[in-house]
């Protein structure tokens, strides 16, 4: 009884005692756990796709002929890449298809993309479905169905059926891009230069163009990277003497992997980085 009465003395009248459920700290327990789990589930996936590419960049370095034995630091096999006529060759050819793939992908994407996203018209639908196809369908599928177009219509397989390929693909990556830019944008900017006197070319030249220029660029860069590190398309559409470079190690690989095999995978995994680097940092803007 005294106990009793000393006890309540202490606690101010009317105050209550706060109540904390035990399920709050099991929830607290359970998602530190979570959290953790999920860390290092995402390391390991990390580690699994990127360790490998570390240890080619690695040994591309190496002075050793065999792979995977560590000879010393040494930049011999980049040197030997200079002197190897056929990878060269193919690296030209790669360029070019790139080069003019990216120039004509970009013009008609970014056509799309304001066709697209500024007017309505019929089978607007079915247009939008059919250009978005190249990203969702498998590159083997694609590969068949454009060797079987150029079978059906007796088309040399050359550089030229890689090109109009590398084409049809990058059309899509480009006008997804440009269309998100175009998205953002602000079409008062459009209607305040129509107000001050411009017509639809100079408002497009001077207020539309300059504001989308960023994702055209990073369109552009997407697409020349995608060009470039094309293989499986590449390798069912291309023809006597137009060997692409992914093509080209491909063959090289059959005979065994060399070092040289690995600084030519690494001189395209730097470009190829970059370019993906610069692309990210336009959209951005």
């Amino acid at each position: 009884m005294t106990t009793t009465s000393a006890s309540s003395s202490l606690k101010p009248s009317g105050q209550r005692v706060p109540y904390h459920p035990p399920t709050r700290s099991r929830d607290r327990a359970r998602a530190a756990f979570n959290s953790r789990i999920l860390t290092w589930l995402a390391i390991g996936i990390f580690l699994f796709l990127y360790l490998p590419i570390i240890v080619l960049v690695i040994y591309s370095f190496s002075g050793a002929r065999n792979v995977g034995v560590w000879a010393g630091f040494s930049t011999r096999w980049y040197a030997e890449l200079l002197g190897d006529r056929a990878l060269i060759a193919a690296f030209r050819v790669s360029l070019w298809v790139a080069v003019w793939s990216t120039l004509i992908a970009t013009v008609l994407g970014t056509l799309a993309a304001l066709a697209l996203e500024r007017y309505r018209f019929f089978g607007r639908l079915t247009f939008d479905t059919a250009l978005y196809l190249p990203i969702i369908i498998p590159d083997i599928v694609m590969a068949l169905s454009t060797l079987l177009f150029f079978v059906t219509f007796a088309v040399p397989l050359s550089r030229y059926t890689i090109l109009v390929t590398h084409v049809a693909f990058n059309i899509a990556f480009v006008a997804v891009v440009v269309r998100a830019r175009l998205a953002e944008m602000d079409s008062s900017l459009e209607e305040a230069a129509a107000d001050l006197g411009a017509n639809a070319w100079t408002a497009f030249r001077r207020v539309t163009l300059p504001i989308l220029m960023p994702g055209i660029v990073s369109g552009a860069l997407l697409a020349f990277t995608l060009s470039l590190d094309d293989f499986v398309i590449t390798f069912f559409v291309a023809g006597p003497g137009s060997t692409t470079l992914p093509v080209r190690v491909y063959s090289m690989i059959k005979f065994g992997v060399t070092p040289e095999v690995n600084a030519i995978s690494t001189l395209m995994l730097a470009g190829s980085t970059v370019l993906v680097v610069i692309s990210l940092l336009l959209q951005r803007r």
